[in-house]
């Protein structure tokens, strides 16, 4: 949640009047996260987040949109988009595609552990057993056909070491993704981005899930090998740590099981989940667009846990 189109406190003003949510008492630019713009406003009716979309068009964004609004019809702690009195909830502002969902309650943990591992195994399967109605569909944005194309743009940038790791990493996920046993894993949409900083908790109980603009329909597996990879990580070594790897998959085997072919591919698809994001981070450290406010993420994070996976760090 970058700042790249900044707006005037009337700006705001005048869009959230619009929709009938009252004055805003603060408007605040979020610094977090690389891909839109965001804004937390408090009005007299509660507390929201504006997003302006700086990459996602508006033909793009009904699908994350729409699933936000199945999940949080039945009653999955989600953002529930702000609509106007015709009931649309894609709005425009600065000529940008915009949305205004509520502000859930709660607070992002740093630091894992068991107990927040097990919650968010429960969460992501009851998210994949609520979405498997939604009628929506859209290919994983960042999925195996953006690898492709990423893959020789960045390798021209990086050392040969990690050129190499590159290659051999995209010809193995192709080969896994041209299996059998893949094309036998169950797939839906999938939240694809459940890091930490996209859950939040007060205390142990978990409060909400957010950031659903990396969604898409891919093999729901790859959604528990992203999760896999954040919170279940050592930050420092990038191994798993295995008593909150079992809380994980404990508290989503209680809502969901794993089908053989899950099971088979967990391995390979937790090097998946490693090479995208080792990938994207890579693509924003050097290829970068300009923000007023942008932090971006270290890619060397990724690298390391995707070198621990394929046995190349002991």
């Amino acid at each position: 949640m970058a700042v790249y189109t900044e707006l005037s406190h009337d700006e705001v003003a005048a869009f959230f009047q619009a929709l009938g949510l009252g004055q805003p008492n603060s408007v605040r630019g979020s610094t977090s996260g690389i891909e839109n713009t965001n804004y937390f406003v408090d009005t007299e009716a509660g507390e929201y987040v504006l997003t302006l979309f700086e990459r996602l068009t508006f033909e793009q964004l009904p699908f994350y949109l729409h699933l936000m609004k199945h999940l949080a019809a039945r009653r999955m702690p989600v953002p529930d988009p702000v609509a106007n009195v015709r009931g649309e909830i894609l709005h425009t502002l600065k000529g940008r595609p915009a949305v205004i969902v509520n502000r859930l309650p709660g607070e992002s943990v740093t630091a894992s552990t068991e107990s927040h591992c097990r919650a968010v195994g429960e969460i992501l399967a009851r998210m994949h057993v609520t979405g498997s109605d939604y009628p929506r569909r859209q290919a994983n944005p960042r999925g195996l056909e953006w690898w492709k194309e990423v893959v020789p743009v960045v390798g021209r940038c990086v050392s040969e070491g990690q050129r190499s790791l590159l290659t051999s990493e995209l010809a193995f996920q192709k080969e896994i993704a041209a299996s059998f046993t893949y094309e036998q894993l169950p797939k839906g949409p999938v939240h694809a981005d459940l890091f930490r900083d996209n859950v939040l908790f007060h205390g142990e109980h978990l409060t909400g899930v957010f950031d659903f603009y990396f969604a898409g329909c891919d093999a729901l597996l790859f959604d528990i090998a992203v999760c896999l990879n954040d919170w279940c990580v050592d930050d420092c070594t990038g191994r798993q740590n295995n008593e909150w790897a079992a809380a994980f998959l404990g508290g989503y085997k209680s809502v969901r099981a794993l089908t053989p072919a899950e099971c088979a591919l967990l391995p390979a698809m937790q090097r998946a989940g490693a090479f995208r994001f080792w990938l994207s981070r890579l693509w924003d450290l050097h290829l970068p667009r300009e923000a007023a406010l942008l932090n971006a993420h270290d890619p060397s994070h990724f690298e390391r846990i995707l070198r621990v996976l394929r046995g190349e760090i002991a």
